[in-house]
């Protein structure tokens, strides 16, 4: 076997482990992000929220969804970008750095997105909800169980 031929299937064997790293991540978050979390749960079954916080809640929640929306759409499409550019290029080229530096900033996004949701939500509740609620987020972002 040549040098070049090794180099080019090694370059292409790295690609494609590096494309189903990416898509293994991105279908990972996606699916804990249409899970019914933790948090979710208690803010609308253990927190005994008013009628007033409910109806604001419900305001962030239908606004975060729309963004949350937005940005996972970006990130199906930057991975059918990163799909075409392997396929059309065999290598890691600038289209292909091109389309997971695309995915990267859209899946930054929704987790700064993410994060002002719950931090607005916290803004919502009382000082004794907001400590369930602190305890909540800290365990889900620690992957402990509630």
């Amino acid at each position: 076997m040549s040098f070049a031929r090794g180099l080019l299937i090694t370059i292409v064997l790295s690609v494609l482990a590096a494309f189903a790293g990416a898509w293994a991540g991105a279908s990972y978050i996606v699916s804990r992000m249409h899970d019914d979390p933790p948090l979710h749960e208690v803010v609308h079954e253990k927190l005994d929220l008013s009628a007033d916080q409910e109806r604001r809640i419900a305001g962030l929640e239908r606004d975060f969804a729309a963004r949350r929306q937005a940005l996972e759409s970006e990130m199906r499409a930057a991975n059918a970008e990163l799909a075409q550019a392997i396929g059309r290029e065999h290598a890691y080229s600038p289209a292909v750095q091109q389309a997971v530096d695309r995915f990267h900033r859209a899946m930054g996004e929704l987790q700064k997105e993410t994060i002002l949701h719950v931090l607005a939500m916290r803004q919502v509740l009382t000082p004794g909800q907001a400590a369930v609620f602190d305890d909540t987020v800290v365990k889900a972002l620690t992957d402990e169980t509630p």
